[in-house]
């Protein structure tokens, strides 16, 4: 089957189901309306209908009618997710792709079977312009669609196969990365009005300055140090605002929340 044929059910129309639909649609890999995208009130997502999308209330429905299933709801809203379409799913017909933070593969058998293709995928909000960052963990029954689902998400960014224990570091370098990048971009633009500029030019220049670092790591495979050393020059300004920020504790800073929010991620799973 064809991209275009394949039927997707996104069951959770939140910020990151949204994304995803909206990633697939733009792309133009699969058929508007072939993609179905459910949430409880989909008032805030009508306007996803009038691009093609099928946006319903009915997960029953988008499940019946789809082979890959999307769970994008809360934690907390699943196991209710789990038992309403339980009835409808078909290990036969049906791909399971969790992305839902701190729930694994095993729970989500124990709640609908054994016999299913599980998957785990953490990506990012970036998904939308696809650009996002992906990692994928895959339980034993659905080594069959792994080239599938990796395609699936490579039209949105790249992906990344891991193991499932490391899912917990994925989301919060891949999901919450994207909260954490941004935060150091406010920062460069903040620092650039202080310096003098208004706060559209510190805006456009911190956010480009950050897409050439960007591509400059991933062009040259360098590593950042590397790509530090060409702009650092003896008793210049570079190197001196650099000791001044790990001064500042800017690295262990950054570290130290990295580390905080993996944490909260792991006590998420004993709750």
């Amino acid at each position: 089957m064809s991209m275009k044929q394949e039927k997707i059910a996104i069951l959770g129309g939140g910020n990151l189901g949204v994304a995803i639909a909206e990633g697939l649609l733009t792309k133009g890999n699969y058929d508007a309306a072939n993609i179905y995208l459910t949430r409880r009130n989909i008032r805030s997502i009508e306007a996803l209908r009038d691009k093609g999308l099928q946006v319903t209330t009915d997960n029953k429905l988008a499940v019946r009618e789809s082979r890959l299933i999307l769970l994008c709801v809360q934690p907390a809203q699943l196991p209710a997710l789990l038992e309403e379409i339980s009835p409808w799913l078909n290990p036969g017909q049906h791909v399971l792709i969790s992305v839902i933070t701190s729930i694994s593969i095993q729970t989500i058998a124990q709640a609908v079977g054994e016999d299913f293709a599980i998957i785990r995928s953490m990506p990012n909000t970036a998904i939308a312009i696809h650009q996002s960052m992906t990692c994928l963990a895959f339980n034993e029954k659905s080594r069959g669609v792994e080239k599938e689902v990796v395609a699936l998400f490579d039209c949105l960014g790249s992906t990344l196969v891991i193991e499932e224990e490391l899912m917990a570091a994925a989301t919060v370098l891949c999901a919450s990365g994207i909260a954490f990048y941004m935060r150091f971009i406010r920062a460069a633009t903040q620092g650039g009005i202080q310096l003098g500029f208004d706060a559209a030019d510190a805006l456009k220049i911190a956010v480009q300055v950050s897409k050439g670092v960007s591509g400059l790591l991933e062009t040259n495979r360098s590593h950042p140090e590397q790509e530090i050393d060409k702009v650092t020059t003896p008793r210049g300004c570079t190197i001196a605002g650099l000791n001044e920020m790990e001064h500042q504790g800017f690295s262990p800073a950054f570290i130290r929340g990295l580390a905080t929010s993996y944490e909260r991620i792991q006590n998420m799973k004993k709750q």
